[in-house]
């Protein structure tokens, strides 16, 4: 199964395709170019997953807002400006030793936008839909995540009205770090769960070589 193919430069004519219905949608008034413009703007240029580790290295470094954000994930958001773009709901679920989180949409790709970007390939592929609920070990195993047999493993399921965030387990040893140096460890995939959180000595080696 691929795994992180994101394919960020689409065929030509399919690119000749998207604009032609951009301009017959705008031409027959059923899309505000404004808020086209801004929809495209936010998530071509302002999200990528960077908002969701934005969150993620705030529950890690604050308590306080960590238990918001597990309380009511839409509101703890709200609150530093992410909200969804079609009223949807969020649900924010903690990774632990006991207990892995693994998201999947089973219909289709509902996927919390605001706070990861695009949905890449894979997420939306046929074969995740169906083996993250079937064999959700294997799947991860494909990423590169062996868990413990101890680890239990739950699977959420989005859809259009509730949309699901993993927040991964905080790596060893950097308890004392900044938000800024810890959004470094926090990565889409991680936030999806199919990853853990990349490990401390990942940032120590950077700073090493450069």
């Amino acid at each position: 199964m691929p795994h992180d193919h994101d394919h960020t430069e689409p065929p030509s004519d399919l690119e000749l395709r998207v604009k032609a219905l951009e301009s017959l949608l705008l031409e027959k008034g059923l899309v505000n170019p404004d808020a086209l413009n801004a929809i495209i703007e936010t998530y071509e240029h302002k999200v990528g997953p960077k908002n969701g580790a934005h969150v993620v290295a705030k529950a890690w470094s604050d308590p306080d807002f960590k238990q918001a954000l597990l309380t009511d994930a839409t509101s703890a958001v709200a609150d530093l400006g992410y909200m969804g773009r079609q009223g949807e709901h969020l649900t924010v679920v903690e990774n632990m030793p006991s207990l892995h989180n693994l998201v999947v949409c089973t219909l289709c790709s509902c996927y919390p936008w605001t706070l990861l970007g695009l949905p890449p390939v894979w997420y939306k592929s046929a074969p995740y839909r169906a083996r993250a609920v079937s064999e959700p070990r294997s799947v991860l195993a494909e990423f590169g995540t062996e868990l413990p047999e101890s680890t239990g493993i739950q699977v959420w399921d989005s859809t259009s009205e509730m949309r699901y965030l993993v927040l991964p387990m905080q790596p060893v040893g950097t308890e004392d770090w900044g938000e800024a140096r810890l959004q470094a460890l926090v990565s889409r995939n991680s936030m999806v769960g199919v990853e853990l959180a990349k490990p401390a000595s990942t940032l120590a080696q950077r700073d090493a070589e450069s």
